[in-house]
């Protein structure tokens, strides 16, 4: 069974479009078509901002107290399965009303 799927790459055409309009001396059009261009190299550089977070983070000593405290949390519900139930209970019961009473 094959089956046609049409491909659009986006990028050198949607620049074209701005240099088009800008030449043209719309401006309005001009600006719609750099906003379209600009959210992709928006969303690269909040990608590589995150990306350079989480590898400071990796090589500080917090990220070792975060895997043991994880590892810890989780040998202790393993243990204690109902106390955990219980208190999680809890704290959603008070998150609850906490959340009810701020309305």
């Amino acid at each position: 069974m094959e089956q046609e799927v049409k491909v659009t790459i986006h990028g050198a055409e949607q620049v074209e479009q701005v240099e088009q309009a800008e030449q043209a001396g719309e401006a309005e059009q001009a600006g719609e078509a750099q906003q379209q261009v600009n959210i992709p190299e928006q969303l690269k550089e909040v990608g590589e901002i995150v990306a350079e977070a989480l590898s400071s983070l990796r090589e500080s000593d917090s990220y070792e107290w975060i895997l043991e405290s994880t590892e810890k949390t989780r040998q202790y519900i393993k243990n204690n399965p109902t106390q955990s139930m219980l208190v999680s209970l809890g704290a959603g019961i008070l998150f609850g009303l906490l959340m009810k009473r701020g309305r």
